[in-house]
């Protein structure tokens, strides 16, 4: 357990990254520093340490869970101490719980093995969240009226293994497992999930196959580089899932280093689903990666695509802020993609970095008539 002047540190630097503007009012940049090297936070890889941890909480607003308070773990580790030119592992644990009841713990590790020969990535969440659901399609989340009211109690975990076929280039393995119980649902909620496809209780288990093509200098927050992904999951009852469907998933990223301190990046991402497929594995127009600034599950179909351009520039010290556009769409079918509604997105956001490239980032969405703040570790892609 922290002794208390851990704690009150913990509180004085979360107000700190999250009011930058009245930096006057806190301690110094020194005063910082120093506390954050007792907590791990120190600008710098201490490579000699099995795996160098750092620790940092911080507020945050999502339109799904409201105002909340969040904690960061974040550890960078190399597998082996004599291989200086793979980029570091890392894995991340943020715990959070928020103003509407939303509590949870999310998961992600990132394993570069054997210079860089073997890829074995996990991620994972655990969490209760009070949300809504609109229905399937543009037309039903853009009506008011079908929102309706149920907690998401939900449990996933995605580990896959890549193998590295030429340079840069991978191919792999890997699970998808998810369990989620929309409990406690409005009246209107209930016949929602009585004519979805699941009911209110759904169980999905599918294996996937992964091809990669990936130059990035670093995962968490490319500086240059590329990557292609392209990831088809079979999910089946023989597998444990409840109902038989496919998804489709395809992303392409560029990052260009304009200067030592600005990145330009660009993302384009699709996923298209068939057959029998739950309304919790419906594709989502609006996360806290893609589409910034929309509710998100209130835009869901079978397929959508987005694309968006973000300018990232460091400043001083540990700061740094990004701006950027976008746009998305979705569709029923493969064939009408793109012929319907598409929605806009642009924001701007503020980084601090609180291990070498790890940064903590807090983000302002701004959708069609929807708003998002997010606090969340490391770059949205």
């Amino acid at each position: 357990m922290l002794q208390q002047q851990y704690l009150q540190r913990l509180t004085l630097l979360s107000l700190f990254i999250t009011l930058p503007i009245q930096a006057e009012l806190l301690p110094d940049r020194q005063k910082i520093d120093v506390w954050l090297n007792q907590l791990g936070g120190s600008n710098s890889f201490d490579e000699s340490k099995t795996i160098d941890w750092g620790i940092l909480p911080g507020p945050f607003y999502t339109p799904e869970m409201g105002v909340g308070i969040g904690t960061a773990l974040v550890g960078l580790y190399r597998i082996d101490k004599d291989d200086k030119t793979t980029q570091p592992s890392s894995v991340g644990l943020s715990g959070f719980a928020s103003s509407t009841g939303a509590f949870g713990v999310n998961f992600t590790n990132y394993n570069f093995i054997d210079h860089d020969q073997w890829r074995l990535f996990i991620s994972g969440t655990l969490n209760n969240i009070p949300t809504y659901y609109w229905g399937k399609g543009y037309a039903a989340g853009k009506n008011d009226h079908n929102k309706e009211k149920y907690h998401s109690q939900e449990f996933q975990i995605t580990p896959r293994a890549l193998y590295r076929l030429a340079d840069a280039t991978y191919v792999g393995l890997g699970w998808q497992f998810s369990s989620i119980n929309a409990s406690d649902p409005d009246e209107g909620a209930k016949r929602y999930f009585q004519q979805a496809i699941g009911g209110r209780s759904v169980i999905n288990s599918g294996i996937s196959a992964y091809f990669s093509y990936d130059t990035r200098d670093f995962l968490p927050n490319a500086h240059h580089g590329q990557t292609f992904e392209a990831i088809y999951t079979y999910f089946s009852p023989s597998l444990g899932s409840d109902t038989r469907f496919q998804s489709t998933q395809l992303q392409y990223a560029y990052y260009h280093e304009i200067t030592e301190k600005t990145v330009i990046a660009l993302d384009n991402y699709a996923r298209f689903t068939t057959g029998e497929v739950p309304w919790n594995q419906l594709s989502l127009l609006g996360n806290t990666n893609r589409m910034r600034g929309y509710y998100e599950g209130r835009y869901r179909d079978n397929n959508i695509f987005t694309t968006q351009l973000e300018l990232r520039h460091k400043l001083d010290w540990r700061h740094g802020v990004v701006g950027w556009l976008g746009t998305g769409t979705m569709s029923d079918s493969p064939s009408e993609l793109g012929e319907g509604h598409w929605l806009p997105t642009v924001g701007v956001g503020y980084r601090f970095e609180f291990k070498p490239r790890m940064n903590v980032r807090l983000d302002f969405g701004v959708g069609r008539n929807s708003t998002g703040f997010y606090f969340q570790v490391g770059e949205a892609f």
